[in-house]
């Protein structure tokens, strides 16, 4: 079972496999425990979770397929068979939860996958899968627009275009849109020889902030053909906590320095394990939840 996907819920990780049989997602009965409790330690949520399906099993309820034992990676890195249940089961078990804490958490699973962002994760999967990147020049604008068009194609109709409003996000205000194309040209012109230059490179882009929305889903796959190409590298996205990551990015425009550290020990060699890619992919879009964008209207951007 080589297809495996993470999903957050208050950040907390619900962690899925592929059936492949059956086409359909098995996700850890304990990782959804857990995420309704908001309980950090797996042993106890692996304690409630037996005591919950004894009681749940005692009221009739009948969940769906709990005992297929299906491996999940844990946090030491080992696969470890484990209770899950499929999309079916996992709604019985929120409907059927002793408490009222689980409704939150029912509308989010419900939600996700038809989101936006639920729709173009699969996207982002599809193309990791697809080979398309091969054929892709790292470090280019039109590369990155490559990205951009297929993730969102679809879903907006801007996807894989160059922006002509402002916007700003987080109190920070991205490249004037009078100015982007000038700056993108000189972006994709910086040298990418080294680390110190593929971040300051990555740090650059992301200032420029080219599309509507998506760049951080988009740029991140970007920097790591970057990281591919010139290091044999790439970034295993899951040793790197959202907050710390936020929190770096928006110190780079003055001092990259923290974010070169968080990607220095994040670097790995294995540039052909199709699960780390994966996983970038499940972190990357994790990163994004709950951020907003602002449109800056000041008349000067709206020229088609």
């Amino acid at each position: 079972m080589s297809k495996k996907s993470i999903r957050f819920f208050n950040d907390r990780e619900v962690r899925a496999v592929w059936d492949d049989e059956h086409s359909k997602w098995w996700f850890s009965a304990i990782d959804i425990v857990r995420a309704i409790n908001n309980e950090e330690d797996y042993v106890k949520a692996g304690n409630y979770w037996r005591w919950l399906k004894k009681k749940l099993a005692a009221d009739g309820v009948q969940l769906v397929s709990i005992t297929h034992d299906f491996k999940f990676q844990a946090h030491d890195g080992k696969q470890r068979a484990a209770d899950a249940l499929d999309a079916e089961g996992v709604q019985t078990l929120a409907k059927h939860y002793p408490n009222n804490r689980a409704g939150a958490f029912l509308d989010w699973f419900t939600y996700s996958d038809n989101s936006i962002d639920g729709q173009s994760k699969k996207k982002a999967y599809a193309l990791i899968e697809s080979g398309l990147m091969d054929s892709m020049e790292p470090g280019t604008v039109q590369c990155l627009q490559q990205i951009h068009a297929y993730l969102f194609g679809g879903l907006y109709d801007f996807a894989g275009k160059i922006r002509t409003k402002t916007i700003s996000k987080g109190g920070t205000l991205f490249c004037r849109a009078e100015y982007l194309l000038q700056n993108l040209s000189m972006i994709e012109a910086m040298p990418e020889t080294t680390f110190d230059e593929i971040v300051d490179k990555y740090v650059e882009m992301n200032m420029a902030h080219p599309f509507m929305e998506g760049n951080g889903r988009s740029t991140r796959i970007w920097l790591d053909l970057i990281f591919k190409k010139r290091m044999k590298r790439c970034v295993d996205w899951s040793k790197i906590d959202k907050k710390d990551y936020l929190d770096a990015m928006h110190r780079s425009a003055t001092d990259a320095s923290r974010i070169k550290a968080l990607l220095a020990q994040a670097l790995t060699d294995r540039i052909d394990d199709r699960e780390i890619f994966m996983k970038g992919i499940d972190y990357s879009y994790y990163y994004e939840q709950e951020d907003g964008v602002e449109v800056i209207n000041d008349g000067k951007e709206d020229k088609e």
